[in-house]
This record gives C-alpha cells, sequence and structure tokens, in this order.
C-alpha cells in the first residue's frame, strides 16, 4: 500500500527520535508498506529525505502564524498533490485532528484518496485558566472541526471521544469512530529482575499546568514519610512545583530530576513501585504504556482514555488529592494486589499495546479504505 502520513513535526533523521511513538510506527510501517511522510513544521529545514525505508518530506517553517499559516497550508496541499501524481496515495494519514487532519481531509477529497485522522490530545479540549486546549480559539476550533468533517474514519483511544465530541458541538456519527490506541517497542521497555523500592513512586510528564501535578506534591503529602517521589520532566511549572513541595515539606522525599533520555527511561520504570500521573486532560499518554510494558501499573486521575483500561491504570477523580492519596496507599500495602496488577498491565502491554499489535491495527484499517 502507498501511505502518506501527515504530521506537525518528525524526527530529522534516522538518529533523531523526535516524539519517540511516530519515529517507531513509521519505522515499523516502512517494512512492508509504501509510506511517505509529510511534515509541516519540523524539522526547521526544506528538506526530502530517507528513512528507514520511508520518505520524508518536511516544509520546515517552524511556529509561523496569522498569514503564514494560510501560506504553510496551501504549501502543504501543494506537496501532496505533487506526492500523489508521483505515485498515488491509497489513504491519507493525518495524526492529530488539527492543521494535519484538515489538510489531509482537504487533500483527500480533491485527489479522491480516503483519510484517517487521529485525535491524539488536547484537540477536544478548552481549559481557559491554563491556556490549554484547541477549542479555546475560533480558529482552532473551526480547524478541528474540518479535520473531523473531512475524515472517512476517526481514529482515537478510547471509548471517551464520543461523549467529548458530543460536547463540543461537532456532528459525526458513530460509524466514523474507530479505537486504536498506539503501541510501544517492546524490544526496549520489558521488565528485568532489577528490585522496585516498595516505596519509590515515578511520575513521567512536562511541567506544565494540564498535567497538574499540585495535586500529585498535596497527594504524596498525605502518603507516610517512608514513601518517596521522582519525578522525570523539566517545563515552566518547575519553580512552583519546588516551592510547593517545599511549603507541604516534602522537598526531601520529592526529586526533581528534569529530563531524562528516552532510552534511560526503562530503569526507571522497573525500579519503582507505582507509576502516577494528576493530569486534568489526557488522551492515553505513552508513558502509561511504556511503564506497564515495565510491569508498572499507574494510577491517575480519570482523565480522558485512563479510565477505559483498568488493566493496568487505577483512576480516582480529577483534582482529588485525598482520592489519590487513598488508591497509592491501598495498593502499596497490598502486596498481593499490586502483584496482581503488574502481571495484569504486563500481559495487556505485550499483548495489546505493543507496536507490532498497534501496526497490525493500523495495516488492517489502511486497507479496509484502500479496498
Amino acid at each position: 500500500m502507498n501511505i502518506g502520513i501527515v504530521i506537525p513535526g518528525f524526527s530529522s533523521d534516522e538518529t533523531d527520535p523526535a516524539i519517540p511513538v511516530y519515529h517507531n510506527l513509521v519505522r515499523a510501517l516502512a517494512q512492508t508498506e509504501n509510506v511517505r511522510v509529510l511534515a509541516l513544521r519540523y524539522p526547521h529545514r526544506r528538506d526530502r529525505y530517507p528513512f528507514f525505508g520511508a520518505m520524508v518530506t518536511s516544509l520546515g517553517v517552524g511556529q509561523v502564524r496569522r498569514v503564514r499559516r494560510f501560506m504553510l497550508w496551501w504549501d502543504a496541499l501543494r506537496a501532496l498533490r505533487h506526492l500523489h501524481n508521483e505515485q498515488p496515495f491509497d489513504v491519507l494519514h493525518a495524526l492529530w485532528a488539527d492543521e494535519s487532519g484538515l489538510l489531509a481531509g482537504w487533500a483527500g477529497k480533491r485527489l479522491g484518496v480516503p483519510v484517517i485522522v487521529s485525535i491524539l490530545g488536547g484537540e477536544l479540549t478548552r481549559l481557559n485558566d491554563i491556556r490549554y486546549g484547541l477549542q479555546r480559539s475560533a480558529l482552532s476550533r473551526w480547524t478541528v472541526g474540518q479535520a473531523l468533517r473531512h475524515a472517512d474514519t476517526i481514529v482515537t483511544t478510547g471509548a471517551y471521544a464520543a461523549e467529548a465530541i458530543r460536547r463540543t458541538g461537532y456532528i459525526v456519527p458513530a460509524s466514523k469512530l474507530h479505537v486504536a490506541p498506539m503501541g510501544i517497542d517492546v524490544s526496549q521497555f520489558y521488565p528485568t529482575d532489577q528490585p522496585r523500592d516498595p516505596n519509590r513512586l515515578l511520575h513521567v510528564a512536562s511541567l506544565v499546568g494540564v498535567k497538574y501535578q499540585a495535586t500529585l506534591l498535596q497527594s504524596v503529602a498525605r502518603l507516610d514519610p517512608s514513601v518517596t517521589l521522582d519525578i522525570i520532566g523539566d517545563g515552566p511549572e518547575r519553580g512552583a512545583l519546588e516551592a510547593l513541595a517545599a511549603s507541604h515539606g516534602i522537598s526531601e522525599r520529592v526529586r526533581f530530576l528534569g529530563s531524562v533520555p528516552h532510552a534511560a527511561l526503562p530503569d526507571h520504570y522497573r525500579s519503582a513501585a507505582l507509576h502516577i500521573l494528576s493530569s486534568r486532560s489526557e488522551s492515553l499518554p505513552m508513558t502509561v504504556l511504556e511503564a506497564a510494558a515495565c510491569g508498572l501499573p499507574t494510577v491517575s486521575t480519570a482523565a480522558g482514555a485512563l479510565p477505559d483500561y483498568p488493566a493496568f491504570v487505577t483512576t480516582v477523580p480529577i483534582g482529588d488529592d485525598a482520592a489519590l492519596a487513598d488508591a497509592i496507599r491501598s495498593l502499596l500495602r497490598d502486596a498481593p494486589r499490586m502483584e496482581a496488577f503488574r502481571q495484569s498491565a504486563l500481559h495487556a502491554a505485550r499483548t495489546d499495546f505493543s507496536l507490532d499489535a498497534a501496526v497490525a491495527r493500523l495495516r488492517a484499517l489502511y486497507q479496509s479504505h484502500a479496498r
């Protein structure tokens, strides 16, 4: 099959992981399919280059806005038409239901190519107090609406998306929705005999408002002093979070490790007792799947698709630090339940959320459209 992938940003070469899940997806698909990627904004160069058997066209414009954004759209449509004329696409797949989805949808209608659009983050979210989500501006809402309208199939990570779409006011037939989560490379993320610290919690996320780490720190302050927390990630909220930890008297129990190379994450997952998330909005974070593949289950707020996957996630109400602390405490004190949860997480990751399983799901979806 001839597959076109439209994406905001992609690896600049084979050694640049950029966003690892997309790097791995294209690398795996290209083993059996003819894959061409159109990267709209990153890498920051205009180029055409090979990538593990795929071919990437980068427009390299970076974060342009206003008139230059419309110039980017025109350029992208011309690039897709040129690529289609070189070798016709069987299907176009947009990763993100924003301008990527809009452009794939418009191109698909003009070229007679079926279009798949994946909802992957905050496309259906509006959190004005932290300036998060693509439902906050009229242009972004219109862009998302165009992406959903012109898609033949809308890929989501869970059942939550149907209700989220309804709340936004978009009219999307249920028949368009298809659940197909991304997958992780289980040859990189897997358990070992490395001993786990029974009181160590791990949190892997950017330090930004939507991750709502204040709830996380407040829950740790409610736990026994022997419980510690490692936070991997960086961002604009770090200073405020360090101050919050100090105000709760837990600075000695919380380590802010900053950014860690993706290849170094498995050892952190393997040595912790639980992975914790406290987000206000999510889809299905890859960190949850990476942790599960290392035999590490997650306790999280009930954001996005997370409640749909009890095999490796226990959820509590968003913003409820007491409930989050209770869920963590309950698992830490119940060794048999914890072990069963670890085995359940590991089994789910290996069988349903491996890279091979994710690619097989997408390949079957592409074939159904190509026919």
